[in-house]
């Protein structure tokens, strides 16, 4: 009996007929088979069962060693390498088993299923047609006349994708190529056609799955490896393209198409992987200038172009040229709206730029297409706060400063716009009521910004001197009247001047 977990079960589940394995019974004289052979034979039985396969296999291996005639080895070293998914290996041993047993049904349908497995339709179909004819069992004549209806089904099919692929109708192709493909899994030539079918209708990555599989079907596959390489290559995947292009050659050394293209995919590489580490060293310009270079390298791909341009934009951001890294960013967002990188690239721009608007519209339709990403959650954030800071008073702004600006740049500054802006320089009653607004927004910005603490809650996005900004309510400590700096001066802190305040 077979154990209901063995490994034997698990391919009778697949190919019934194997379950012949286990229970088959030889009589030692009548297959040759000496005490040493038959004890191989009996281990290597059991190993399987046990799911032992490496074990089993070389107790096979002994077997068929000790007893070349001996067809009941072949057949289970065959089984072995069934399950261990070798059935190129498996083949020879099958077709050694009915040469030496012309009657042995079991192996010949086993032959005949791996036969139509590879699309070989015409031995398959003599494989079963011979079972029908040797006296089968109930359940090898059934099997036998499936498996025939089968094969006819998949000459049928052949026949139409060839016409489909010849009057230009691929997808109609692809279409009979998938039924085919369901059952002749290990047909090389047919999942090269599809692939050639998915390449004209626009689908390189199913192309290359096909392809990959071909690649392993069939030996020194090197157009399989080739067309690989081209594929990645023409979608923008440079370092997957030589991969490829070197199963090619390790093949053949001398394939000239090969060579010729693993030449231009290595001077990419080295382009890019050089312009990537300028961008980590923080060398913007170099970075820039290598990846304008990949762009005259291989200008007939659009994908490198896209992606050049989307490491400029970013080069362009990251060394604070916002006006440059908005006008490339935006190319690369027409050719890729949805393009998460360039959209934050320019998001960040804009924030210099003070265009925060912008800058907030940017980072939403980015989070729409990455609403995990931190760093835009964390500069969606700072462009609302910013926006929310323009719209009322930027002490930034009021002084001239930059927002990392130092103490002795932001207190240069407001002695200069106090000196400016202070009231006694203005006659004109309406001017100098302008003169006093500025005068008292000056002194707060340096208030503000000249205090550590104050200036950290600013750029918080919270006003320190704005009673609406403050947590406990109250009153604006620097909301004063003109009036209320009499006798105030801005230069207090050292140097010549000195004003006199005269009010009426």
């Amino acid at each position: 009996m077979v154990a209901p977990g063995s490994v034997t079960s698990r391919l009778g589940s697949v190919f019934p007929f194997l379950l012949v394995l286990v229970d088959l019974q030889y009589e030692g004289a009548e297959c040759g088979v000496n005490a040493d052979v038959e004890k191989h034979l009996e281990l290597g039985k059991k190993l399987l069962a046990a799911g032992q396969l490496a074990d089993a296999l070389s107790q096979f291996h002994a077997a068929v060693d000790g007893d070349p005639d001996n067809y009941i080895a072949y057949y289970r070293r065959a089984t072995v390498f069934l399950a261990m998914g070798k059935s190129k290996a498996a083949l020879p041993d099958l077709t050694k088993v009915i040469e030496l047993k012309m009657d042995f049904t079991a192996a010949r349908l086993q032959r005949g299923h791996l036969l139509l497995k590879q699309g070989k339709l015409d031995e398959a179909e003599d494989d079963f047609k011979k079972v029908l004819k040797s006296n089968p069992s109930e359940n090898e004549e059934k099997e036998a006349q499936s498996q025939l209806i089968k094969s006819d089904e998949m000459q049928r099919l052949r026949s139409q994708v060839l016409d489909a692929f010849e009057s230009g109708d691929y997808i109609a192709a692809i279409a009979f190529l998938d039924k085919i493909l369901e059952v002749c899994v290990w047909d090389a030539e047919l999942r090269e056609l599809r692939a050639e079918c998915f390449i004209k209708e626009g689908e390189p990555r199913k192309a290359i799955s096909d392809l990959k599989a071909a690649s392993k079907l069939k030996n020194d596959n090197t157009e399989a490896f080739y067309k690989i390489s081209t594929l990645y290559y023409q979608l923008g995947d440079h370092e997957l393209s030589l991969s490829e292009v070197r199963e090619c050659l390790k093949l053949d050394q001398d394939h000239k198409r090969c060579f010729a293209h693993y030449k231009q995919v290595k001077k990419l590489n080295k382009l890019i992987e050089s312009a990537e580490e300028l961008i980590r060293d923080g060398r913007y310009t170099d970075a820039t200038s290598k990846y304008e270079s990949v762009m005259k390298t291989e200008p007939s791909i659009a994908e490198y172009t896209v992606r050049s341009k989307e490491r400029i934009c970013h080069c362009f951001s990251k060394d604070e040229k916002p006006v440059e890294a908005i006008r490339v960013c935006s190319e690369v967002l027409q050719m890729e709206p949805d393009n998460v990188n360039a959209l934050k690239d320019r998001a960040e721009a804009y924030l210099i730029e003070e265009m925060y608007d912008e800058a907030i519209q940017d980072y939403e339709t980015a989070q729409e297409h990455n609403e995990n990403d931190q760093q835009i959650r964390e500069g969606l954030e700072k462009a609302q706060r910013l926006l929310k800071q323009s719209q009322k008073r930027d002490y930034y702004k009021i002084l001239g400063v930059k927002r990392n600006a130092k103490k002795q740049e932001i207190i240069k500054a407001y002695r200069k716009l106090a000196l400016q802006w202070h009231p006694d320089n203005f006659q004109n009653e309406e001017e100098k009521k302008k003169a006093e607004k500025k005068f008292i927004d000056i002194a707060a910005a340096k208030e503000v910004l000249s205090d550590p603490e104050m200036r950290k809650k600013f750029d918080d996005g919270e006003d320190p001197l704005d009673a609406e900004s403050q947590q406990g309510g109250g009153g604006n400590p620097f909301h004063r009247s003109w009036n209320s700096w009499q006798g105030f001066n801005p230069f207090s802190s050292g140097g010549p001047f000195r004003f006199k305040f005269h009010f009426n």
